[in-house]
Parts: C-alpha cells; sequence; structure tokens
C-alpha cells in the first residue's frame, strides 16, 4: 500500500493516542511476573507489542486483550513455562532485550529471533551483564541475535553487583534488573546519563525494593515478595504525539490538542527542543497514573521554527523523536545541529543515513555527520517523489508528515509498516484535517 498525504486548511481539532509502547511493553510482561490479576486500558495494539503478547502466550501466561483493554493473570516468574518453540520478537528489540531479563532472572530456557532487521541490531549490550550474573546466554557471531538462554534451576539464584553501562539504555538497565528479580544479592545499574525510567517507576508501584542511589544509579534489592499486580490506564505514547505535534507545527493554521499524553521528564525531551525551537506549544499537567507516570494535555499551534543545537543529556530524552524533529528542522529558519547521537545508528534503520538520505531527496540541505547531523532549514522542499523508509516506522510516518509542506506530493510505499508503533496514523491525520490518498 502507498500513501501521500497534504495539507489543506491546516491540522484541527482534539484526539487521543494510542497508549505509550515503551509502557505496554513493561505492562504485560510485569504483570507476567506478577501473582494476580493486572489490568491496563489504553494498551498498545500494535505489531510491537503483539509480538510480547504472543511470547507470553508460548511461556504459558494466560490473558484477555480486547478494545484497548488488558487483564493478565500473573503467576509469578516461578509461573513461566518453557516455549516449544522459538520465541519470535518480531521486529521488536525492546522484546527482545526484556525477555532476555526475565527469562534469565526466572531460569527458563529459550530461544529469542526475530526479523531481519532485528537480527542487526546490537544484543551483546544485554547479554554481556546477563552473563556476568551467572545467565547462561549465547549471541549469534557478532553479538547479535538470535539468543540462546539455557535452563537453570530455580534453587540457583543469580548474582547481584553492580553494572557500568556504556551508552545509556532503557532497555539493558530493565534487563538487568528483572534478572535481579532472580539474584542473591542486590543489582546496581550506573548510567553514563539520564534514560527513561518506565521500569523504575512500574516496579515501584508493584512492591519491589527499587531505589535511586545516584544522580544516573537505580539499585534493586533481593525480591521478598511476590510483585504485586497492577491497575491503571496508559497514557498516550509521546513518541507517536511528537510527529501529530510536528506536523501541526509546521502546517499553517493549526491548532491541535493531544489529550492524556505521557509527559515523564526522561521522555519529554522533545517538547523541551521544540520550545527552544520557538514552538506554540502548551501543557496542561494532570494527577500521575497510579503506576506513577506523569500525564497530561498539550496543545501545539502552527508556528514559525528557528534552528537549534541538541547534544548532551536532551538526547537522550528525545532518542525517539529524532525523525519527527529531524521534519521541524527543515522547516526552521537557520541552521539545526544534533550532536552525540550516535545511538540513532542502531534503531530499526540506522536513523541518521536514512533521514540524511530521504530529506536531501526532498530537496533539503543537509550534512550527516559520524553522531549526528546538521539540517540548513527554511528553503522549501519540493518532493514529488517515492521516499524510502528501510522498514522503519517512525522513519516512514516522518516523511508522511514532511509531505504536508512539500510543493509536491511525497509518495511513501509500504505504508504498513506505521501499524507497528502507531495503529490508525492515517486515518487519525485525515481526521483532523489532512488530505490523505491511499492506493495499492
Amino acid at each position: 500500500m502507498r500513501a501521500s498525504i497534504r495539507a489543506s486548511q491546516g491540522l484541527q481539532g482534539r484526539c487521543k493516542l494510542p497508549g505509550d509502547k515503551s509502557l505496554s511493553h513493561r505492562a504485560a510482561l510485569f504483570a507476567a511476573l506478577a501473582t494476580g490479576e493486572s489490568r491496563f486500558e489504553n494498551m498498545l495494539d500494535a505489531g510491537v507489542t503483539r509480538a510480547m503478547l504472543d511470547a507470553l502466550t508460548q511461556l504459558g501466561v494466560e490473558y484477555e486483550f480486547s478494545d484497548g483493554v488488558l487483564r493478565m493473570q500473573g503467576k509469578g516468574p516461578e509461573g513461566l513455562k518453557t516455549p516449544q518453540a522459538h520465541l519470535d520478537c518480531g521486529h521488536s528489540a525492546t522484546t527482545m532485550r526484556l525477555l532476555a531479563g526475565a527469562l534469565g532472572g526466572a531460569g527458563v530456557g529459550a530461544v529469542l529471533d526475530g526479523s531481519s532487521g532485528l537480527r542487526r541490531r546490537p544484543m551483546a549490550r544485554v547479554a554481556e551483564p546477563l552473563r556476568a550474573m551467572g545467565v547462561a546466554i549465547q549471541t549469534a557471531p557478532g553479538g547479535t541475535a538470535p539468543l540462546q538462554l539455557e535452563a537453570r534451576p530455580v534453587s540457583q539464584a543469580l548474582m547481584g553487583g553492580s553494572f557500568q553501562l556504556k551508552v545509556a539504555s532503557a532497555q539493558v538497565k530493565t534487563a538487568i534488573l528483572l534478572a535481579g528479580l532472580g539474584a542473591q544479592e542486590a543489582v546496581t545499574v550506573q548510567e553514563p546519563g539520564p534514560s527513561r525510567d518506565h521500569t523504575e517507576r512500574l516496579l515501584a508501584a508493584m512492591g519491589a525494593a527499587i531505589e535511586q542511589v545516584g544522580k544516573y544509579s537505580v539499585r534493586l534489592h533481593p525480591t521478598r515478595s511476590p510483585l504485586q499486580p497492577l491497575r491503571m490506564r496508559l497514557p498516550g505514547d509521546i513518541s507517536s504525539a511528537a510527529f501529530l505535534m510536528v506536523a501541526a507545527l509546521i502546517s499553517p493554521h493549526s491548532n491541535l490538542e493531544l489529550a492524556d499524553v505521557g509527559l515523564n521528564p526522561t521522555r519529554a525531551g522533545i517538547l523541551d527542543a521544540l520550545d527552544f525551537m520557538g514552538a506554540d506549544i502548551r501543557v496542561f499537567p494532570q494527577a500521575q497514573t497510579s503506576g506513577g507516570e506523569p500525564v497530561g494535555d498539550v496543545q501545539v499551534k502552527s508556528s514559525s521554527l528557528r534552528g537549534v543545537l541538541v547534544e548532551g543529556p536532551l538526547v537522550v530524552r528525545m532518542i525517539d523523536e529524532f525523525p519527527a524533529f529531524a521534519v521541524a528542522a527543515a522547516f526552521a529558519q537557520g541552521r539545526t545541529e544534533v550532536r552525540q547521537a550516535a545511538e540513532l545508528r542502531h534503531k530499526e534503520s540506522d536513523r541518521i543515513t536514512a533521514l540524511c538520505t530521504q530529506l536531501a531527496r526532498l530537496g533539503a540541505q543537509v550534512e550527516e555527520g559520524a553522531d549526528g547531523f546538521v539540517i540548513h532549514g527554511g528553503r522549501p522542499l519540493a518532493g514529488g517523489v517515492q521516499v524510502e523508509h528501510y522498514g522503519d516506522h517512525r522513519l516512514a510516518m516522518a516523511l508522511c508528515i514532511a509531505g504536508l509542506r512539500t510543493e509536491d506530493p511525497v509518495v511513501v510505499d509500504q505504508i504498513e509498516i506505521i501499524e507497528q508503533s502507531f495503529p490508525g496514523f492515517l486515518d487519525l491525520l485525515g481526521s483532523l484535517g489532512a488530505e490523505v490518498r491511499r492506493w495499492a
């Protein structure tokens, strides 16, 4: 399926977003590790979260999932069964890395595999600390998937200790902490900078003995009682919201309201970056969720943007939003530079090369760097081409919203990839005023 999107009178209206992808992954897996029934509303129903749920099915976890509501009967780590086949993680690195930690902690043997794209992503960063804890885990040559975990007797506890990550990574941190649920002593994870803290908030709400012990360090103490089940409504995904925010900012006469968006400060760097660019964005905080997550409404109006420099801790706080941010930079006046973002090369695509290549095809003036890029914005983008998203759902959405302002339509092929993280994206844009055309 191909698609193109054009702007007419700007984007107008109020809408809600699919549940946060990072939280949806964690909600499902953590509920399986709890004892009792958990219930989550606004659970993301997309390709990546279905990969997690399908894996949990193979592990013997019982649940019901319909109309965005997930009810799961958790039986604790000891309730996980040995799967009869390889666990297919699809395109989802989050599924693979989090499952590796959880299964390592529970002593369950399994093989974790996925798509060809997932097989290119680095997994040694997870396998090495798990191995140091006593998990028998092997990667493919080159430190990639598939991952093979050997079973371990329940009586054989893992070792704890302190682990210092070279790159701030919530997925690696979470894998170590989940394995730490099966450790005989405390586990401490130290990072060089901030990463999203959904895991810490959820585990604390479930009764785990977890604490912050430094600016970028967290410690999990040995589990003395079962994890308690959770009941919460998941906030809208700010990574998905980023595309709608940028779409409204670059489309004249737009006034868009996004309801119940997750505002976790470790994830909300895109709001700061757009604010630095001069975006007309107002945030209306609400009460936290029962899982300790900040949430609120966001109002966005079309704006004249200016180029900015993004580097340091802000990079980690908006690491998944750079495809949307790059589009904003292409329409901003002046020079935008991104530094210290080499991690973008290890996403669903090499997002540095992919963004630079495809924005240049649209007519943007871009410069690729080793750990970032420079965009000289403010010049009209011609469009009029079919672009390539390299199997990257977020790059596909970024190219769609770029087409709102190009002189000629931008055609995005294999548009179904967007369903991996933002089901209904094109329909939602259409309901807000965009002109959406789809064809085979």
